[in-house]
Formats: C-alpha cells, structure tokens, sequence
C-alpha cells in the first residue's frame, strides 16, 4: 500500500489526505495554551483499514513533537494511536 500524502491545513485546523473526490482527516482546535486539541478523525467508509487514520495521527503527533508543543487526545482514534505508540505520550497534556 502506498503512502498517502497528508496535507495540513493550517487555516482550517487539520490534516487531511485526499482520496479522489472524498477526504480523509483529522480536525483539531488551538487552546490558549498554544496545544492542539486533536478532536476528531474521519476517514470515508471506502478507504476504511487501509491505516490512512493512523497516517493522520503519525503526522499531527510528529508536528506537535517537531513545533515543541503539547496535544490533548480528545479524539478517541487519537487515544488509540499513543496507547500503542508510548513515545508519543510524554507530548499529551493530561486533563
């Protein structure tokens, strides 16, 4: 399986991979504290268990990691990932 490109797009608040004429994404807010509030992942019925939500994740997780700065997991996809992904954890701001 080939790596999708996820794009981020900062104006909207998400990473997203465009799949034909559907989207694949991960939305997130900014809190006051400049930490990204990673609240929702969706990813089209069709392209489903092809690891594309893991590939959001991987590459929010590694932007907060590269930018210094914290992410909450309000999204449940997002808690899963850092459940079998620990190096992420130490970035998660614990509410």
């Amino acid at each position: 399986m080939s790596k999708q490109q996820v794009i981020h797009d900062e104006d909207d608040l998400r990473f997203y991979i465009a799949l034909g004429e559907e989207e694949a994404e991960l939305t997130y807010s900014l809190t006051d504290n400049e930490e990204l509030d990673l609240d929702y992942t969706y990813v089209p019925e069709d392209h489903r268990g092809q690891g594309l939500a893991d590939e959001l994740v991987k590459t929010a997780l590694e932007y907060v990691k590269g930018n210094q700065l914290k992410f909450i997991a309000s999204c449940p996809v997002v808690e899963a990932y850092v459940k079998r992904h620990p190096e992420y954890k130490e970035l998660m701001v614990d509410i």
